[in-house]
């Protein structure tokens, strides 16, 4: 078999069974395919000695007498967020430069416990905070999307950029990715893969990096519906060591896949038909809609009446949270230490570390944090935002009582931009980038975001659809269906 890296989960689980290849095999298809895309900048902590020896490891056990799980074999990249025993977890950030964990995370510990391989680290928006992985220590990532007939260096999209570069240029099979805003959905969208954020509490968030406790959720960045729904599997499941991870039984959610969504009843949010929103995107989700219909579905109009704070409430908590979470980091234990001058006490190491280890993006968000949080503006901005998310949760709950089984809306208000389009605009415009997905951290939900078309620049477009919590394997055959109306097939063109 020739070209093992274009593989996609479950063809090369079928293709590990069979004998028909091994796990080396595949690693090194793979390793290959990262050696020659140094100009995607998407792997900045390569492990190819580590992953080798896993993927000897998985073949071992392949061969012997018990079955081995799904993901048995399967070489992946992992988020820089997630701490990685002995090898540079960074978070994309130069104030957390040299640290290497001596324990590993729960996400990541269930994928190698299942025989997953690491290829390596991947690049990301610095402590996941950005829409286009502009924002990384490392530097951009760039997408291997080309608009036709321009050279232009386009976004992948943040903050888990970095996986799904790799992902859609076939460096691994599938990648880690983390979701507080859309983290996984928008550039999931930008790059024609698949991205899933489970419900609140599905996957542990133990030994990940944080950037706002209460949103953060890990899930897969995959190739199709189907590689989701069989690497969720590996990595939910409840952890004594999160207290928000939920105690409940993971279901085999590649069983649930079989297409058939004849009665569900999908919502088209009515606000989310938002003033300027391109011609592609509206026709995207009406060709969407009617691609669901003819499945067997029947699509109703609903009403989502706090979508209009959603953002406003998303960069108060947000910020909050990443104050309190990023206090830590203060030269003291480990990371980076500022140099200091003769006569420099604590509070100026403090201060110069920070200054140094963080990035303009990763400060603005601190500084925004720690004024909603102070004492003469916690009411008027952190609490009535605490309580904005309230209303926007149960507006769900009531969508979801009237008897709505999904949600589908667009993945992203455009297609990927280029890299730099932003840089000199008011952060707000990027912030906007995120309309349509802060919504679904901020309730807790599960949502998808799946590739369905391309624009008339040949760039891939994504929707997203939202289930009930707790109900991923639903929402996945939903998007199952979807992706088999839309028939997505389209690769980018080989450059790097």
């Amino acid at each position: 078999m020739s070209d093992l890296n274009k593989l996609g989960l479950a063809e090369a689980r079928d293709a590990l069974r069979k004998g028909d290849v091994t796990s080396v095999e595949l690693t090194e298809a793979c390793l290959g395919a990262i050696e020659g895309a140094g100009a995607l900048n998407a792997f900045v902590h390569k492990t190819p000695e580590l992953a080798l020896e896993q993927a000897k490891a998985a073949d071992a056990r392949l061969k012997g007498s018990e079955e081995a799980p799904a993901m048995c074999g399967l070489p992946l990249g992992i988020k820089d967020l997630f701490c990685t025993k002995g090898v540079p977890s960074q978070a994309a950030s130069r104030i957390l430069e040299g640290f290497l964990p001596q324990y590993e995370s729960t996400v990541t510990q269930k994928l190698f416990g299942a025989g997953a391989v690491m290829l390596g680290k991947l690049n990301m928006d610095e402590f996941a905070m950005g829409s286009s992985n502009e924002t990384s220590t490392y530097g951009d990532v760039t997408s291997p999307w080309r608009r036709a007939g321009d050279d232009a260096a386009l976004t992948p999209g943040g903050s888990s950029g970095g996986s799904a570069a790799a992902v859609a240029a076939d460096l691994c099979l599938a990648a880690t990715g983390t979701d507080t805003g859309g983290s996984i959905r928008q550039p999931a969208a930008f790059t024609g893969t698949v991205g899933i954020k489970p419900t609140y509490g599905r996957c542990s968030r133990w030994g990940i990096v944080a950037f706002a406790s209460s949103l953060d959720q890990a899930g897969p960045m995959t190739k199709s519906v189907r590689d989701a729904a069989i690497m969720l599997g590996t990595m939910a499941g409840h952890d004594p060591k999160d207290s928000t991870s939920a105690d409940l039984a993971v279901p085999d959610f590649e069983a649930m896949l079989t297409g058939d969504i004849k009665g569900k009843k999908i919502g088209i949010p009515r606000e989310y038909r938002m003033d300027g929103t391109p011609a592609e995107i509206e026709k995207l989700w009406s060709d969407g809609a009617a691609m669901l219909r003819d499945a067997g579905a029947e699509i109703v109009d609903i009403s989502l009446p706090h979508t209009k704070y959603a953002l406003p409430a998303y960069y108060v908590i947000a910020p909050a949270e990443a104050s309190s979470n990023l206090a830590r980091y203060d030269g003291v234990r480990y990371g980076h230490r500022a140099k200091l001058a003769v006569g420099d006490g604590i509070t100026e190491m403090y201060e110069k570390t920070r200054a140094e280890g963080f990035g303009a993006e990763v400060q603005r968000r601190v500084m925004v944090g720690t004024y909603v949080l102070s004492a003469g503006f916690y009411d008027a901005y952190y609490n009535r935002a605490r309580k904005v998310r309230t209303l926007i949760k149960k507006d769900f709950e009531d969508a979801f009582a009237a008897g709505v089984d999904a949600i589908l809306t667009p993945a992203t208000p455009s297609a990927a931009f280029g890299l730099g389009e932003m840089a000199d605009t008011d952060p707000v415009k990027m912030y906007l980038n995120d309309v349509f997905t802060v919504t679904v951290n901020l309730a807790g939900l599960p949502g998808i975001s799946v590739p369905t078309g391309l624009d008339a620049q040949g760039l891939p477009l994504g929707l997203q659809l939202i289930g009930r919590p707790w109900e991923e394997g639903d929402l996945l055959n939903t998007a199952y269906a979807l992706e088999q109306a839309a028939g997505f097939v389209a690769k980018p063109g080989k450059w790097w």
